[in-house]
């Protein structure tokens, strides 16, 4: 948490809180675990890849067909728990925040969709949206972590370094969406189709 900046934001959402029965606290947590095991997998698929390729190939073909259904959960959660702490707590979005959400909702949509059709046809929009979407996050998480580095682009009203939360002491709102995208881009990138599929 950033002292002073965030302090009224979170007496006023601690209100909120009381009456919903959850904190953003509590929400942060939940969800920064679920970001711990998405970093466990992705790192687990890069040490299968490189020390045992033939697991890795066995690997993906049990989960073949699986990309965009996989993808549709990791952007889904990420799409409701954006909307959670916008519309729930009241944290407005800062521009950095704008542009992820303009890669990751479409992502829950239309790999929802493909999911239910079986469409692997959905593969190149997602890998292009899910690729965007994790450039425009890390260089939200570069600035957050380093400050001095962001040149006035965001609304000194609601600037783009503000740590709203931080799940498990550590995963603040950037950081969070940093791994989803990598984990949505990772669903699709190493998905096979399956033989009956064109």
């Amino acid at each position: 948490m950033v002292p002073g900046v965030t302090d009224g934001f979170r007496n006023h959402t601690g209100r909120l809180s009381d009456r919903h029965g959850v904190s953003s606290d509590q929400v942060a947590d939940v969800l920064g675990t679920a970001a711990s095991a998405g970093v466990a997998l992705l790192v687990g698929l890069v040490v299968l890849r490189i020390a045992a390729p033939s697991r890795f190939a066995d690997a993906q073909t049990s989960v073949s067909g699986s990309g965009p259904a996989l993808g549709a959960m990791v952007a889904v959660v990420a799409t409701l728990g954006s909307l959670w702490f916008s519309e729930g707590e009241h944290f407005p979005p800062c521009e950095w925040c704008w542009y992820q959400r303009i890669a990751m909702y479409p992502l829950a949509l239309i790999l929802t969709v493909a999911a239910f059709r079986r469409d692997p046809g959905v593969r190149p929009y997602g890998l292009a949206l899910a690729g965007v979407g994790l450039l425009v996050s890390a260089w939200h998480n570069v600035i957050e972590t380093f400050p001095d580095l962001d040149a006035g682009s965001c609304d000194p009203t609601n600037p783009c370094t503000i740590r709203w939360v931080e799940g498990l002491g550590f995963w603040t709102i950037p950081r969070m969406a940093f791994v989803a995208f990598a984990l949505v881009f990772t669903a699709l990138l190493i998905d096979r189709p399956l033989p009956e599929d064109p």
